[in-house]
């Protein structure tokens, strides 16, 4: 079912396909010496996404669920112009701010601060307002001394609250989140929830992927399940979210499981 909202539509998703092509050796197992021999190269197509269709309301939390291999990383990479469709269109109403991995474009070598520069530069900031923001991303971030050190020294819970501090400060139109807060302790989630809650309020668009039912439920108003690359359900969370766990034989109580669905 479309969701319906009084909120203009930040995206809209109209029959989306995604195939990839991939190749293997094939053999003729009939005979022992051809199986070492001769080697046959094939070809198959393989659908990421087919016919996925959505509308993402403006200033929404919108979460994207299914299990592994569903085609949500797909999904916002399609968002996020790095990867094309090969069928349907997608429609974008604002800037984008992709934010699709910890510390997805990130040079290793720079240190944490030199960083911050890129990240704002490369979302289409100018020199002089990146430093404007700084100062706030510095705190957000906590990383002390190590903001010096080159990011390739940092840990993935490090690289996690850097990657999010540049991707919030750096005044996203729609941003969009690839299990970013996964490596975030506790107390960084928090911080999170409540920068994502700030920016909704701004009229900042969230999508979201994660495994986190527990942190989905809390914060999402929107809910797309992928499955196998087709839309199973997309509604209100608190309907899509309670179908995914049951579909899952996952209990809303089981907080271990809740974490990794």
């Amino acid at each position: 079912m479309p969701v319906v909202s009084d909120h203009a539509p930040a995206i809209e998703v109209e029959n989306l396909s995604v195939y990839y092509r991939t190749s293997f050796e094939g053999a003729d197992t009939r005979n022992p010496f051809k199986l070492l021999l001769r080697h046959e190269r094939e070809h198959r197509m393989v659908a990421a996404l087919e016919d996925v269709s959505c509308t993402i309301p403006s200033g929404s939390v919108y979460s994207v669920v299914g299990k592994n291999g569903a085609g949500k990383s797909t999904l916002l990479r399609v968002l996020g112009g790095i990867l094309a469709p090969s069928a349907g269109r997608v429609t974008l109403y604002h800037r984008v701010s992709p934010l699709l991995a910890t510390g997805i474009g990130f040079d290793r070598r720079l240190s944490g601060r030199e960083n911050i520069m890129l990240g704002g530069l490369a979302n289409g900031l100018k020199p002089a307002q990146v430093r404007e923001h700084t100062a706030e991303i510095l705190d957000f971030a906590a990383l002390g001394p190590a903001i010096d050190s080159p990011v390739r020294t940092y840990s993935s819970g490090m690289n996690a609250r850097l990657a999010f501090a540049v991707a919030v400060h750096m005044e996203p139109e729609i941003l969009l989140i690839d299990e970013a807060l996964a490596a975030g302790d506790a107390r960084f989630k928090k911080r999170c929830r409540r920068k994502i809650d700030e920016l909704c309020a701004a009229d900042v668009t969230v999508v979201l992927v994660s495994h986190g039912m527990k942190f989905i439920q809390a914060i999402a108003d929107h809910c797309l399940w992928l499955d196998e690359g087709r839309v199973r359900a997309e509604g209100s969370a608190e309907d899509v979210i309670p179908a995914y766990l049951e579909e899952l034989e996952v209990s809303a109580g089981d907080e271990s499981a809740m974490e990794d669905a």
